[in-house]
């Protein structure tokens, strides 16, 4: 194999989640990330995923419908995605006491708005949205 073509193809491959969640308006989490967006007045959406949980993919497809139905959720929600895999027992999911993957919060100050846990019901995640516009 051509070492360039190998180091290209790498290199694109690692770069593909972040497009990918870029895409998808969602921001990948890095430390501090979510602290930032709170003390700014945001209320943020934190969905604690892993790429090969099923039930994490049917929550980000309710999610993006939901999102591309109703643009005031963009308006009011910032969307950070935790990568289970990475970060399970880091603080940012040790802290709030998050007991597995396929975990949405939605965060306001210091106030946790709502959860869900393995829930991919459309009405039960369009219920968690709506609690940052009210």
């Amino acid at each position: 194999m051509n070492r360039r073509f190998f180091i290209a193809a790498t290199a694109a491959l690692v770069a593909a989640p972040k497009v990918l969640l870029a895409a998808e308006g969602m921001t990948e989490y890095a430390p501090g990330l979510i602290l930032e967006k709170l003390s700014a007045g945001e209320t943020v959406l934190v969905d604690y995923s892993a790429t090969w949980c099923s039930t994490c993919k049917r929550q980000e497809r309710v999610i993006n419908e939901l999102r591309a139905s109703n643009p005031e959720f963009d308006e009011n929600i910032s969307f950070v995605k935790v990568d289970w895999d990475t970060y399970s027992g880091h603080e940012v999911t040790t802290s709030r006491k998050i007991p597995r993957r396929s975990t949405l919060i939605l965060l306001k100050g210091e106030e946790e708005l709502g959860r869900i846990v393995a829930g991919t019901s459309s009405d039960q995640i369009k219920a968690l949205l709506e609690l940052a516009s009210t």
